[in-house]
């Protein structure tokens, strides 16, 4: 008998501590606290302190999880999927802390996946998949990032844009939305336009060829490096296609839908595809002014916000895109706004 898998709860956490575009201004003075919030639409983003890991802010998002729907119960969760592209340790899994940290049983599945932007619509698919196929029945579902750990202090442009967080959704076989149909796609001939070249096994040395360019950014590949025009070009062709082909894959059209999250890249981005969508401003929403691009967090962060004003009802849209490349998108039939 095939399942039906539904969210049933999500909780968000962000590190204590802040970065203001005041404070940003301060460092680039060249740059106007007008400027960073009409471009990107960020006022403000939380930064994890110097040993603040990503498995630590997974473990207070599962914390506050458990302290915000005290009726799930630890010992009900049967399976981990934690997403992160700053893990810990090369090995172990950060998940297998995580369930450890948590006090979850030993009866527990657990692993890690590496993605970024598109992480929380593959996380879904995931889970949606061990619950339909009877493999588990309450599945943790962790998005954690501390993409600040990765920029280089000059990178003005990226430090504007990213903030650091981590999400919680348990996915199980009751809940508050059914989850539709996916659809997923990857291009990995774009893989070198957003990427961190050192520290890995391909190159485990840090290169140590910082220089900047015309306009003082810098360039290094021992931090992250982002292709704007490259990725910016990828988002504005490949996203309507996969509206449309989610759309399609839950038998919708665009009017169906009653609202879109989106990955929350930045302002501009998010306002260009709207537009070229043709999705109605009230029918789109953008949460990233307090907490910035949040990669695999962004979209649970906007799901959350999106339930606590009221605004999350009938057909809600998900898409994620971004490194890898990789893109996902998703119809969740939300049953109640609790």
């Amino acid at each position: 008998m095939m399942h039906k898998a539904f969210v049933k709860a999500v909780s968000c956490y962000y590190p204590n501590r802040m970065v203001t575009n005041e404070q940003l201004v301060s460092e680039f003075p060249e740059w106007t606290v007008e400027k960073i919030a009409n471009k990107v639409g960020v006022h403000s983003r939380h930064i994890a302190d110097e040993n603040e890991t990503a498995v630590d802010l997974a473990i207070k998002a599962g914390e506050c999880l458990f302290t915000e729907y005290s009726l799930i119960k630890r010992e009900d969760i049967d399976f981990i999927l934690l997403c992160t592209q700053s893990p810990d340790f090369f090995l172990p899994s950060s998940s297998c802390i995580v369930q450890a940290k948590l006090g979850l049983s030993t009866n527990c599945g657990a692993f890690d996946f590496n993605l970024g932007c598109s992480g929380y619509i593959y996380g879904l698919a995931v889970a949606k998949g061990l619950i339909c196929g009877g493999i588990a029945k309450n599945v943790l579902l962790i998005t954690a990032e501390t993409y600040s750990k990765y920029l280089h202090p000059r990178d003005k442009g990226n430090r504007t844009i990213f903030g650091d967080a981590s999400s919680a959704t348990i996915i199980s076989t009751d809940g508050f939305a059914e989850i539709g149909h996916f659809v997923l796609g990857t291009d990995g001939s774009g893989a070198e336009n957003l990427i961190v070249k050192t520290g890995a096994s391909r190159a485990p040395y840090k290169a140590n060829d910082l220089k900047f360019d015309e306009n003082g950014n810098p360039q290094s590949s021992d931090y992250l490096y982002m292709n704007g025009s490259e990725i910016f070009s990828f988002t504005q062709h490949n996203v309507p296609i996969i509206v449309k082909q989610t759309l399609e894959r839950n038998g919708l059209t665009l009017n169906d839908v009653d609202l879109t999250v989106f990955h929350q890249a930045n302002k501009y981005m998010l306002e260009f595809l709207r537009k070229k969508i043709k999705i109605p401003d009230d029918k789109f929403f953008i949460d990233m002014a307090e907490v910035g691009n949040t990669v695999s967090s962004s979209i649970p962060i906007a799901l959350k916000a999106a339930q606590i004003s009221n605004r999350l009802y009938g057909n809600t849209l998900l898409c994620g895109f971004g490194v890898g490349y990789s893109w996902g998108g998703c119809i969740l039939r939300v049953i109640s706004n609790k």
